[in-house]
């Protein structure tokens, strides 16, 4: 698979996101499936493997450290601190809390050093600069590699960038989200840091998977997001099927094309699907070397397009944990009724 550089790295240009194996759409994969995605990954040239502390509470750091270990000098490990999963999930990127977390994480991944450390979300009642010196503190002890950051501004990115080099930033990014576009991009160019792009197929919903809420598991987050409900959810179908007809057209996968879109759009992009499916996980891999027809890319851009998708990315209380550039639609949204 094609690599290409995340801070001092060189990854897969396809990693994994390794959220769904134990939360985030529904109950965790039973074990033989999730050990099948990550091990399959690893055969396919996947290098690069992203988790939280907070995704399934500690789970899917411990499944990852279990399954991957084994294999630990093959991969690009990376994982997030600064959302807290006691009895209450809350954001604290307070120094302390920080290398806590680390120390965990640490721990369930069974690793001595994590290659690439976010900050899963700015913690707003505290400057970003000094979560960021916080983390900084972990790279001179060797707990952590570099330093990432997630959800974020390009104006954050700036004045984190100011304190210690930010290796990467991964905010959602697709052909229905492009909230990066706004300022973002421009700033990870500027400071060096590489956009690493989470939900890089619309949650699920631009390849075809996610039409039908109906049919979302008990705790599936998408229940919640405005862009599956109602009359934006109805709008967005729309905008699927002339999606998947531009699919048809390469001929591949609605999945396959949105990984293509974005390791076209710009070179140094990485994109982390995640699936809990190993043959959605091959699939994705073979994106990796799919060409796009002249033009196809700029006929993605107008059939959809933050003009064109209807409803914002998450519901006020998400939206208000987070410190990305909104959209237009989006800040005409948050406004008080």
């Amino acid at each position: 698979m094609e690599k290409r550089r995340v801070g001092p790295f060189e990854v897969s240009a396809i990693g994994l996101g390794c959220m769904s194996l134990s939360h985030g759409y529904g109950p965790a994969a039973p074990r033989e499936r999730a050990e099948q995605v990550l091990k399959g990954a690893l055969d396919a040239g996947y290098t690069f493997f992203d988790t939280a502390a907070v995704y399934g509470l500690g789970h899917n750091e411990t499944l990852v450290g279990e399954v991957l270990g084994p294999n630990r000098d093959r991969i690009v490990l990376a994982s997030k601190c600064g959302i807290t999963i006691g009895d209450q999930r809350g954001i604290d990127g307070s120094p302390a809390n920080l290398r806590d977390t680390c120390e965990r994480s640490l721990r369930r991944l069974r690793t001595e050093v994590i290659d690439l450390y976010y900050l899963h979300r700015w913690d707003k009642r505290r400057p970003i600069e000094e979560s960021v010196g916080a983390l900084a503190d972990l790279v001179a002890e060797g707990k952590i590699r570099a330093i990432g950051l997630s959800e974020v501004s390009g104006p954050t990115l700036r004045k984190a960038h100011a304190v210690h080099p930010i290796a990467a930033v991964q905010n959602e990014y697709s052909p229905w989200t492009r909230n990066p576009e706004i300022a973002l991009i421009d700033a990870c160019r500027e400071t060096g840091a590489t956009l690493v792009a989470f939900s890089p197929v619309g949650r699920g919903f631009l390849a075809g998977g996610a039409s039908d809420p109906a049919k979302f598991q008990a705790g599936d987050m998408r229940s919640a997001m405005p862009r599956f409900q109602g009359e934006a959810l109805a709008a967005n179908l729309k905008l699927l099927a002339a999606f998947e007809a531009l699919a048809a057209e390469v001929p591949c996968t609605s999945a396959q094309l949105c990984l293509a879109w974005l390791m076209a759009k710009d070179p140094t992009i990485v994109s982390i699907p995640g699936t809990t499916s190993p043959g959605h996980m091959a699939e994705n891999a073979a994106a990796a070397d799919l060409v796009l027809p002249p033009g196809l890319v700029e006929r993605i851009d107008t059939a959809v397009n933050a003009s064109t998708v209807s409803g914002p990315r998450y519901p006020p209380f998400m939206q208000a944990s987070i410190d990305t550039e909104l959209t237009p639609a989006e800040a005409k949204a948050a406004e008080p009724a």
